[in-house]
């Protein structure tokens, strides 16, 4: 069967999180009954990553199987058509093959937090960023977010719900950087626990404020102790901003 591979942008303001819910509509639902519209067939997608409920995505990446081989162009534009007015858009499509998984095939997993940091309040991007009205070190937080570079046990930053088979993780990348009133805060490595980054950053936010040091937000990590985690921050400064294979 040919298959084919996504990347998708979504704001994931409406939708439940990826992942199809009995209840409330998802980005994978809006995808499949999109892709069932324009082919006829029912299928069942699969995606690089998970993201929860108000995460968005500027490279989200999914793919799925279909009977007959189709034009990827048309794939595109018809999928765009079907998926309106969902706040979701099919930037990429391409052939690929059977071996191809969006998920297990990924190499590195990117992701952007963006912090809104100012007294007043966001109101174009209100659901876009995490608004924090007090001062926050920008510099102090990247210095402690390199102290956790490197292969540890996350359990710290790990959500108690989370259903990864051990903790431990490399993290290759996590810088914080201010430019006026936006802290933007990347990461990426091979896979992620579950609300890993929220977690980092919302301890990060304790350092920026300067109720944590540097050191303290690496003893944090090495307690390896959920209970050792500052507030996790909220899930609509969250981006997905791509997927390497």
């Amino acid at each position: 069967m040919p298959r084919y591979k996504l990347i998708i942008e979504y704001d994931g303001t409406p939708f439940c999180g990826w992942q199809r819910q009995a209840d409330r509509m998802s980005v994978q639902q809006a995808l499949e009954e999109a892709i069932e519209r324009f082919s006829g067939e029912t299928v069942t997608t699969q995606a690089a990553g998970r993201t929860d409920a108000g995460v968005h995505a500027l490279g989200q990446v999914a793919h799925f199987d279909l009977s007959k081989t189709w034009d990827r162009f048309r794939i595109r534009e018809a999928l765009n058509y079907h998926l309106r007015p969902h706040p979701a858009a099919i930037i990429e499509c391409e052939a690929v093959g059977e071996e191809f998984e969006a998920r297990f095939s990924a190499k590195a997993r990117h992701y952007e937090y963006r912090i809104l940091n100012r007294r007043a309040p966001a109101a174009i991007e209100r659901n876009q960023v995490w608004h924090v009205p007090v001062p926050l070190d920008a510099a102090r937080m990247h210095e402690a977010a390199q102290l956790i570079l490197g292969r540890h046990d996350f359990s710290t930053f790990r959500s108690s719900e989370c259903q990864a088979s051990s903790p431990i993780r490399t993290l290759d990348v996590f810088n914080v950087e201010g430019d006026g009133e936006v802290i933007s805060i990347t990461a990426s490595a091979r896979s992620f626990l579950h609300h890993q980054v929220r977690s980092m950053v919302g301890s990060l936010k304790l350092v920026g404020e300067g109720k944590w040091s540097p050191a303290d937000f690496k003893a944090a990590l090495d307690a390896a102790d959920r209970r050792r985690c500052g507030a996790m921050a909220p899930s609509n400064g969250l981006y997905l901003t791509g997927v390497d294979y």
